[in-house]
């Protein structure tokens, strides 16, 4: 029984690309290859992903618009060709990328007679627009239009927040925070040395905000922090010497040493990337910069060493300090 845990938890597994496109600016598709697995392995990882793809990979959409010169949803602007339905259904249509956490205002600000689409969008820095060629509206004589858009990061779907009616020029949007358009999985077996192996193809289509590959990386980080939690209470209670299964009878005391949880840790930071830290634009935006990509990247470097990175200020290092110790409970070294 030792002997078989010992080689599931050495199992090494190899995936590759093995096809890429782009059918257009916004859908991309990516096909994965992921091996090999023990009989039965391949599709509980393959339900694992695509849920995970489906429902936690955080994107960018519009959660309402501020038009002050419309009265209601079915009014029209004079000079306007679409009704203030059709452009919010257009602006529905708009793919967004945010690198913040927050909240974000972009702007349409245009006089006519001219076409509207998404290159007419002035905003942050941490905001791109993935297909600016998307139509918005028409304007048919000189009139202005003036728009505000509220762009969020979340996940999932978002149905609109009827309350913002109550004031005439803002219209709430059903908010879609799914760039991934599509997942689908195979399961495929095959023997090697009489052991019957199984390889799992993963298919991913997305929305261009992000890459099916960076897709398939954030998926498996989302699951990873999924599980940490409960691997780190299991060894808890097992340093304190606490065994739920025999709670009833004299608990024999089971003693396992910080450096192998520290172990654990410490690879588990590997492969979790600091956008899990939900940083603001500014701090996120420096620690790329300068190479620090994972946790594990991060944690190399002291508090001092974060105050001599370009642009890199005080109230930074106590946001990184601060989102360390509420979503992973560590601190940065000392110097």
């Amino acid at each position: 029984m030792t002997e078989s845990k010992e080689k599931l938890s050495t199992q090494i597994l190899q995936w590759k690309c093995v096809e890429s496109k782009m059918e257009s600016k916004r859908l991309l598709y990516g096909r994965f290859s992921i091996s090999s697995f023990q009989k039965g392995q391949a599709n509980t990882v393959g339900i694992a992903m695509r849920r995970t793809l489906l429902n936690e990979i955080k994107g960018a959409s519009i959660t309402y618009v501020e038009m002050k010169k419309a009265k209601h949803e079915y009014s029209t602007i004079i000079g306007v060709q679409e009704s203030i339905h059709d452009i919010l259904i257009n602006l529905k249509e708009i793919v967004f990328k945010s690198d913040s956490y927050e909240p974000q205002k972009a702007y349409i600000s245009i006089s006519g007679p001219k076409k509207v689409t998404a290159t007419d969008i002035k905003s942050p820095s941490c905001i791109r627009i993935i297909d600016k060629t998307q139509y918005i509206a028409t304007l048919t004589k000189s009139v202005s239009l003036d728009i505000e858009l509220n762009i969020e990061k979340d996940r999932g779907y978002r149905i609109e927040n009827l309350q913002k009616c109550k004031e005439n020029s803002i219209f709430p949007i059903d908010a879609v925070f799914m760039p991934i358009r599509n997942v689908n999985y195979s399961v495929h077996s095959f023997e090697i040395e009489e052991k019957t192996k199984e390889i799992l193809f993963l298919e991913i289509w997305t929305d261009g905000s992000l890459t099916p590959k960076e897709a398939f990386y954030e998926a498996s980080r989302n699951l990873i922090d999924l599980f940490i939690p409960l691997i780190n209470s299991e060894k808890k209670d097992r340093i304190l010497g606490i065994d739920k299964k025999n709670e009833s009878e004299t608990p024999t005391v089971q003693f396992i040493s910080f450096d192998m949880n520290n172990t654990t840790k410490n690879i588990a930071f590997k492969h979790i990337f600091i956008d899990q830290l939900e940083l603001p634009a500014r701090a996120y935006n420096c620690l790329k910069r300068v190479n620090i990509h994972t946790i594990a990247d991060l944690l190399n470097y002291s508090k001092e060493d974060l105050t001599k990175i370009k642009k890199f200020g005080k109230k930074s290092v106590e946001q990184v300090l601060e989102a360390l110790k509420k979503h992973f409970s560590v601190n940065l070294l000392k110097k």
